[in-house]
C-alpha cells in the first residue's frame, strides 16, 4: 500500500520589527536610518519586558546583540519628554527641547552635585567605547547626553561631561569608584542599571567594587545583567541584587555559530611567521590574537615592515593609542588588527572575514569569545588556530572542551589550505605609518564630529565648517570663531598667537612703533596676515636658527671653547660658585675684571647637561626624592645612646 503521508511542513517565523516590540516610534526612527529594522533573538526575547521595567538576566553567545537590547530600554525609560503613539515629531521635539531647559536651569543652581540616572558598567575600556557608540543616537534623539568614564586617562574631561548634565554613564567600575570617593557625583538618583559582561568582570576581579557600587543605587532601580555563564560568583550577584529577573537565554555560551569556519593547523616554529604573513595578506580584515603584549607589539612591526600594515591593541598602549589604532582598523586604513585579549571583548566590528589565533589560549572561555569577533550579525567568518608540535596534546583538551571537532591538518605557507583562506591579495605599502590616516588627537572626537556633519547639526555642510561653501576654505574673517567650533583639532580654531614670527613682528609686538594707534594697525595687519603665515607651518622663520645652523655659524673661538666645554663636563667651579676656564683668564689676562664668579650664558649658547653617573645612582637619587623631598635622605642621628634601655629597679 503506498504511503500516503505528507512531509509535515516547514514555517519559517518572521522576525518582528522594532515598532511591534513596542519600542517608542522616534528610536524606531533613528535604527531604522541605521539600516535595524527587524531584532535578533535576544532583543525579540528581552525588549518586552525590558521596556515593561522588569529585570534582566541575559545570557547568549558573543556577537548575538546584546548591547543593542539594553540600549533601546536604556534610552526609552530614561526619557522625561513627553511622547504617546501617534504624536507628531515636531510637538516631541518641542517637548524634548523643554525638558532640556529645565535641565540648563538646574544645572545652573549652585551646590549642583551630578547625578545620572542610568548607568552602564563593562569590564574594558574599548567595550565601554563600543557601547557609548551604539547608546549615544538613541539617548541623543531622546533628548539625553552621554558619556564614558574609564581609566587610563586623565578625568578632567569626564568630571566636565558629568558636571555638564550627563544623563547616562558607562563606566568600568574601579575610574567610576575613584569618582566617587571624590564626590564628584552620586548614583542616588539611577534608575536603570546594566551590567554587562559581567563574567568578564568577575575575571578580572571587579566584583567587589560593583559590589559597592551596587549598594549605592535604590533597591527599586531596574537591574539588567548581561553574562555568557554565571560563575565565579555572577550567580551571587544575581541573588543579592537582583529582584524575580526573567531569565532570557537564546544559545548556550560556547555554542559554534554555523556561519563560522574552524580551522586547525600544525606549523612547524620556523615556518610559523610565513604562515602567519600570508594568512594577513588578504585584503579582508582579519585580527591576529597573541599570548602576550610583547609579542603582539613585535609581530606588528615586523608584518608592517614587510609590506603588510598592521595595527596593535594591547595593554601597554595608552587610551589614545589605542583608539586611533581601533579607528585606523574600523575605517579600513589597515587590514590587519594584532591584539591580545583585552580585545576578545569590546571589538564589534562586523566585516571581520578571518581571525588567527598565533597560539592557542589558555582556557576555553578565552576560545569562544577570541572567535566571537568573526562571523557576527549573521555574516560568515573563519577561525584558524595555529599549533606547534609541543602544543598538540594541550590544544586537543582545548578545543574538546570548545565544543570544537576540526582534525589538525599540518601545513606549509605555501600549502593550499593557507592559500584559500588568504584570498584574493592586497597590495604591499612600504613605510606606513598610523600618523598618515590617523592624526595625532582623538579619533572619537573626529567620529563624532562627522556624525553631525552628515546629520547637518550645528549649521555644518558636508564639505567643511559653516560658511565654507564646501570647499574646506573659511569664507568669514579670521578673527570670527563660532562656539561650536570649538572643539576643532586646535582647540579654538585660532592660530597659535605665541608662535615665533621673525624679529621685525616680535618687536612689533613690544610697541617699538611708539604709540596705540600704531599698535592697533599693526595688530590689524598681522590679524589679515594670519591666514597667510598659517598656511604652511613647516616653513621656518626667516629670523629662526635651529641648534645645528647656531653652532655652524659660531665663529667666535672663545664662546666655541667655552660651549665644547659646558657639553662634555670639563670645567669645574670655583670657591666663588662660578667657573674657571680659559674664557675667563683670557678675559682676566686684558684686564677685565669678572663681575663674580656667576657664569653668563650666551643667547645662541647650546647649553647641554648631561649626567655621566650610573643607573643605580640615578635610581637611588629618585627614590630619595619621591620619598623624602630631597636627594639628602632622612636625618639620622649617629650619636650614642646616653641612656641604658634596662634598668634594675
Amino acid at each position: 500500500m503506498p504511503d500516503t503521508t505528507f512531509p509535515t511542513p516547514v514555517v519559517e517565523t518572521r522576525a518582528k520589527t522594532f515598532f511591534e516590540l513596542g519600542v517608542p516610534e522616534p528610536l524606531c526612527r533613528v535604527l531604522d536610518a541605521d539600516g535595524k529594522t527587524d531584532a535578533f533573538p535576544i532583543q525579540e526575547d528581552t525588549l518586552p519586558d525590558s521596556l515593561a521595567g522588569r529585570d534582566i538576566l541575559g545570557r547568549g553567545r558573543t556577537g548575538s546583540g546584546k548591547t543593542l537590547a539594553f540600549c533601546i530600554p536604556l534610552a526609552a525609560r530614561l526619557c522625561e519628554a513627553a511622547w504617546e503613539p501617534g504624536m507628531a515629531m515636531s510637538e516631541f521635539r518641542r517637548n524634548v527641547k523643554f525638558i532640556r531647559r529645565e535641565r540648563l536651569a538646574e544645572r545652573e543652581e549652585r551646590g549642583f552635585l551630578p547625578h545620572p540616572h542610568g548607568l552602564v558598567l563593562a569590564p574594558t575600556r574599548e567595550l565601554a567605547n563600543q557601547i557609548n557608540d551604539v547608546l549615544e543616537p538613541l539617548a541623543r534623539m531622546m533628548g539625553m547626553t552621554t558619556t564614558t568614564v574609564y581609566g587610563g586617562v586623565k578625568q578632567n574631561r569626564q568630571v566636565r561631561d558629568l558636571k555638564s548634565g550627563a544623563d547616562i554613564v558607562v563606566a568600568c567600575p574601579g575610574r567610576l569608584e575613584d569618582l566617587l570617593r571624590q564626590k564628584l557625583l552620586t548614583l542616588s538618583d539611577v534608575r536603570v542599571i546594566v551590567m554587562d559582561e559581567a563574567d568578564e568582570m568577575a575575571d578580572m576581579g571587579f566584583l567587589p567594587p560593583v559590589r559597592r557600587i551596587l549598594g549605592q543605587i535604590r533597591p527599586d532601580a531596574q537591574h539588567m545583567l548581561f553574562s555568557a555563564t554565571l560563575d565565579h560568583g555572577v550567580d551571587g550577584l544575581v541573588r543579592e541584587f537582583l529582584r524575580e529577573p526573567k531569565t532570557h537565554s537564546v544559545d548556550e555560551p560556547a555554542a559554534v555559530v554555523d556561519t563560522m569556519t574552524q580551522h586547525v593547523f600544525e606549523v612547524a616554529k620556523d615556518d610559523k611567521f610565513e604562515v602567519v604573513r600570508q594568512l594577513a595578506a588578504g585584503t579582508g580584515k582579519r585580527i591576529l590574537f597573541t599570548r602576550t603584549k610583547f609579542q603582539a607589539k613585535k609581530l606588528a612591526k615586523s608584518l608592517t615592515n614587510s609590506g603588510v600594515p598592521a595595527a596593535q591593541l594591547h595593554g601597554n598602549l595608552n587610551q589614545n593609542q589605542r583608539d586611533r589604532n581601533l579607528a585606523a582598523f574600523e575605517d579600513g586604513d589597515v587590514n590587519v588588527l594584532v591584539a591580545t585579549d583585552v580585545a576578545a571583548r569590546g571589538i564589534d566590528v562586523s566585516d571581520v572575514e578571518l581571525v588567527v589565533q598565533i597560539d592557542p589560549p589558555d582556557d576555553p572561555k578565552s576560545f569562544v569569545h577570541r572567535s566571537g569577533r568573526t562571523a557576527r550579525a549573521g555574516h560568515t567568518g573563519d577561525v584558524v588556530t595555529l599549533v606547534l608540535p609541543f602544543q598538540r596534546r594541550e590544544a586537543k583538551r582545548m578545543l574538546k572542551a570548545a565544543g570544537i571537532d576540526v582534525k589538525p591538518v599540518a601545513v606549509r605557507h605555501d600549502s593550499p589550505e593557507v592559500q584559500e583562506l588568504v584570498g584574493e591579495r592586497a597590495p604591499i605599502v612600504k613605510d606606513w605609518n598610523l600618523d598618515d590616516t590617523q592624526p595625532a588627537g582623538n579619533p572619537r572626537k573626529r567620529k563624532n564630529r562627522k556624525t553631525q556633519d552628515d546629520e547637518g547639526r550645528n549649521g555644518r555642510s558636508r564639505g567643511g565648517r559653516r560658511g565654507d561653501g564646501g570647499d574646506g576654505r573659511s569664507r568669514t574673517p579670521a578673527n570670527i570663531a563660532f562656539v561650536d567650533d570649538f572643539d576643532a583639532v586646535d582647540g579654538t580654531g585660532f592660530d597659535d598667537p605665541f608662535a615665533d614670527d621673525g624679529d621685525d613682528s616680535r618687536r612689533n609686538r613690544r610697541g617699538e612703533h611708539g604709540g596705540r594707534d600704531d599698535r592697533r594697525t599693526d595688530r590689524s595687519t598681522r590679524r589679515s596676515s594670519r591666514d597667510e603665515r598659517g598656511r604652511d607651518r613647516s616653513e621656518k622663520p626667516a629670523g629662526r636658527k635651529n641648534r645645528a645652523e647656531r653652532r655652524a655659524g659660531m665663529r667666535d673661538a672663545e664662546a666655541e671653547r667655552r660651549d665644547r666645554r659646558f657639553e662634555t663636563g670639563d670645567s669645574h667651579r670655583s670657591k666663588r660658585g662660578g667657573y674657571r676656564d680659559d674664557a675667563r683668564s683670557d678675559r682676566n689676562a686684558k684686564g677685565d675684571k669678572g663681575k663674580g664668579g656667576k657664569r653668563i650664558h650666551r643667547r645662541d649658547e647650546n647649553r647641554v647637561v648631561q649626567d655621566e653617573r650610573g643607573e643605580a645612582a640615578k635610581r637611588h637619587d629618585r627614590r630619595m626624592i619621591a620619598k623624602y623631598g630631597s636627594t639628602d635622605g632622612p636625618r639620622r642621628r649617629h650619636s650614642k645612646r646616653k641612656t641604658v634601655p634596662f634598668r634594675n629597679r
